[in-house]
């Protein structure tokens, strides 16, 4: 595909059908609407199927019983509509079916605002819904970024059989940029022997569920997963850094904010400030290693977010009070600007704040 110029959502939608989706089941919501108009429009021209659902709710249980026949679905949506889904991606967690579900992140809590946010961070990395689950989640900052993502997604999706969600916003889901999509190699169709394709009595038949009343049984099956999350996490974890290697102060931020934090970075170099950027790219698991790496060089860090502080819990976990972790951030659809962060990073560099 020759550069083309595109929308973050159109991205996703596009690098999807690529990656070989098969079915999409979602409902509108704003400002992820980008995503069902072109899959309607392009995912039946590739043999896959688009179903508008009746509700998010319905939307998230038809992903759970495509992929439970094999299939490779996926879902979009925004966070009111995210909260919907809870219940069901937890027990598609529980029931290790793959499958991608998207959220182009806008302001809140509740209704809130179509404005991009970041606050949906704890949803996805902590498990919206109930019991001991995790799930993957992927944290794009460029178009670029959102269409190779998506390819990967599915791919881990398969590999895990966990479900993958992309945490977009609505900045990154609305902006245009230049996209440069490499088509993904034709990978061997995966056998999927747990899937419940019907056996012509060539095998015993498969069965998909989540209730368990035997109270050993359900505990074996949570070791089983956390025995696979603790892979996960040794596998996958991954960040971008940016002008680390002689960083005093770290700045660290995902999505939209890491793209603001990076021309504060190369602004507070103009004025003498030893600035990096750490990005984490998987949001969980978390790269914790990442940052415990530069903790000798430097002398604290400033997290950036579009909410009131979400991925701080995290970077301060990673770094166990060993460095001093400040905030800043805008929440309800407000963009924290570059000068914003490089003034908050002279005040803590110049202050006696770290």
């Amino acid at each position: 595909m020759p550069k083309t110029l595109m929308k973050g959502n159109e991205a996703l939608a596009f690098a999807a059908i690529e990656a070989g989706c098969t079915h999409f089941f979602g409902y509108p919501i704003t400002p992820q609407n980008e995503i069902p108009e072109y899959l309607a429009r392009e995912l039946p021209k590739a043999g896959g199927v688009f179903l508008q659902a009746e509700s998010e709710v319905a939307a998230i249980n038809m992903v759970y019983g495509a992929a439970a026949a094999g299939g490779r679905p996926m879902t979009s949506s925004s966070s009111p509509g995210i909260a919907l889904m809870q219940e069901t991606i937890s027990i598609l967690a529980a029931a290790e079916m793959p499958c991608v579900i998207v959220n182009v992140q806008r302001g809140g809590p509740g209704i809130g605002t179509i404005q991009p946010s970041q606050a949906d961070y704890f949803q996805v990395t902590r498990g919206g819904g109930n019991g001991d689950y995790r799930v993957i989640s992927l944290a794009p900052c460029t178009v670029q970024e959102s269409a190779e993502m998506m390819v990967e997604a599915f791919r881990l999706a398969e590999r895990f059989r966990t479900p993958v969600i992309i945490l977009s916003d609505g900045l990154l889901g609305q902006m245009m940029e230049p996209l440069d999509f490499i088509k993904p190699e034709k990978q061997e169709k995966i056998v999927k022997k747990w899937s419940v394709t019907g056996h012509a009595n060539l095998r015993k038949a498969n069965t998909i569920k989540t209730l368990s009343l035997d109270p050993q049984q359900l505990e074996q099956t949570n070791l089983k997963l956390q025995q696979k999350y603790r892979r996960i996490s040794q596998e996958i974890a991954s960040c971008e850094t940016y002008l680390m290697e002689d960083a005093e102060l770290i700045l660290t931020a995902y999505g939209s904010s890491a793209r603001i934090a990076r021309n504060a970075a190369d602004e507070l170099r103009k004025l003498g400030i030893a600035a990096g950027l750490l990005r984490p790219k998987t949001l969980w698991p978390f790269p914790a290693e990442s940052y415990r790496y530069y903790l000798d060089q430097c002398i604290g860090i400033l997290c950036i977010e579009m909410s009131c502080g979400q991925l701080i819990d995290d970077v301060k976990l990673a770094v166990a009070g060993r460095i001093p972790v400040h905030f800043y951030g805008r929440c309800g659809g407000m963009l924290p600007t570059s000068e914003e962060i490089v003034m908050e990073a002279r005040g803590l560099a110049g202050g006696d704040r770290l």
